[in-house]
């Protein structure tokens, strides 16, 4: 399962104690803030896309959408979303436990502006029932990120 490849690679951090699970699901924003006793804007949501024939992740606060137009011009290319067959093939994880963390190999993960605004946030851990509590600076580092985008609107 996805939420053990998570914990395998928190491991050799010392952080897989700070993987949580919960008996509810947090596969959407709603669920997951209901879950953590937090406001939905913390959940840091995982999005996938597709860009010239490879998944990238983009990691943005809960409150927020992709604006079209943004990122066409970050990317040169119309957001197209992976169907959620291909977000489990290519990326690692199902939809619903999406995550930056242990993803396969080739998958480009970049973090919103949007978040910033927080101290901390919640992404998933791999499977719709679990998150992680990370500073921004701990996000930056264990999501391995090729780095910051403005992408979102709405915030």
């Amino acid at each position: 399962m996805a939420i053990d490849r998570v914990k395998t690679y928190f491991r050799q951090y010392g952080m897989e104690e700070k993987v949580k699970e919960f008996d509810v699901s947090s596969a959407t924003v709603e669920l997951a803030a209901q879950a953590l006793s937090c406001e939905p804007a913390r959940i840091a949501k995982t999005l996938s896309f597709m860009v010239d024939g490879h998944a990238i992740l983009i990691v943005a606060a809960g409150d927020v959408k992709i604006d079209n137009h943004k990122y066409k011009e970050q990317f040169h290319a119309k957001a197209k979303m992976l169907s959620p067959e291909e977000a489990e093939t290519l990326v690692g994880h199902a939809v619903g436990g999406v995550c930056p963390f242990a993803v396969n190999e080739g998958v480009t993960v970049y973090l919103d502006e949007s978040l910033k605004r927080f101290e901390t946030v919640f992404p998933a851990c791999g499977s719709s029932n679990s998150a992680i509590e990370l500073t921004i600076p701990e996000l930056e580092k264990y999501s391995q990120c090729e780095g910051w985008v403005d992408v979102g609107k709405g915030c």
